[in-house]
């Protein structure tokens, strides 16, 4: 599919639901999710354990096939087999809750090797892209530095950075800090949230309440792969109606 034959404008959902389903074998995963997410939208997903909250967002970046219903980011069908996942690549830049950093590549040469490797651009420029985004996720000084020399929370920022480093549209995050310890956590809260600041799209799978509910436009509580309630956060944690979505807050607020 050539990008040129997708009509999408900025009135449009960025990234468009409609009755996804999934299943692992006999086991349903994603029970008829639909969802609409403007341009510049921050959406935290929270809900219990094997609630499917991963695996949609996994589905968003094509990680996941589906069985059922349609994904569209920019007016792109993910799950469409003629679709160049290159092209999706660029658009929705992932991180995971493990870093995934080369062991043996520096920050900045972990921050530069898909442009370099996958896009073909030209280093010198890649590289002057990637010091800026170590700059722009507060690790200057620490280009030349390996995974290993740095804390959990600086490899998960150098994480973040690489995947801006493919400029991509839309971030999907995906229990970014769950892998973190507790003072670490805050300093990759704030490069995120500067992110969503900045007007970038941000999709976030997240236990982290207190920053859902400062960062977020809007709230998608998902229990046995389907999405029970859903608000802006003001009136979701203050008043939440569902009976599930009541009782999950009481156990984690």
């Amino acid at each position: 599919m050539a990008m040129t034959d997708v009509k999408w404008t900025a009135d449009q959902p960025i990234v468009s639901l409609k009755d996804v389903r999934k299943s692992y074998g006999s086991v349903p995963v994603l029970n008829g999710i639909s969802l609409d997410i403007m341009k510049g939208e921050v959406i935290c997903i929270i809900g219990p354990s094997g609630s499917g909250k991963s695996t949609l967002i996994r589905c968003i970046n094509a990680l996941n096939d589906i069985q059922g219903g349609s994904i569209l980011v920019e007016g792109l069908e993910v799950h469409d087999p003629k679709l160049d996942k290159l092209a999706l690549r660029k658009k929705v830049g992932m991180v995971f809750q493990q870093y995934n950093l080369f062991p043996h590549k520096t920050a900045l040469q972990n921050v530069m090797m898909a442009p370099v490797k996958v896009l073909k651009e030209n280093p010198a420029e890649v590289e002057k892209r990637a010091r800026e985004l170590i700059r722009k996720v507060r690790l200057e000084g620490k280009e030349n530095s390996y995974p290993g020399e740095l804390s959990g929370g600086q490899q998960q920022r150098v994480a973040i950075a690489r995947s801006l480093a493919m400029r991509p549209d839309i971030m999907l995050f995906d229990e970014v800090t769950a892998a973190l310890d507790p003072e670490t956590v805050k300093e990759v809260l704030v490069t995120i949230k500067d992110l969503a600041a900045e007007g970038m799209t941000c999709i976030l799978v997240t236990h982290e309440m207190g920053f859902a509910r400062e960062v977020a436009d809007h709230i998608y509580f998902t229990d046995k792969g389907v999405i029970v309630e859903h608000g802006p956060p003001a009136g979701f944690f203050a008043n939440p109606t569902d009976p599930r979505t009541r009782q999950f807050l009481s156990q984690v607020l």
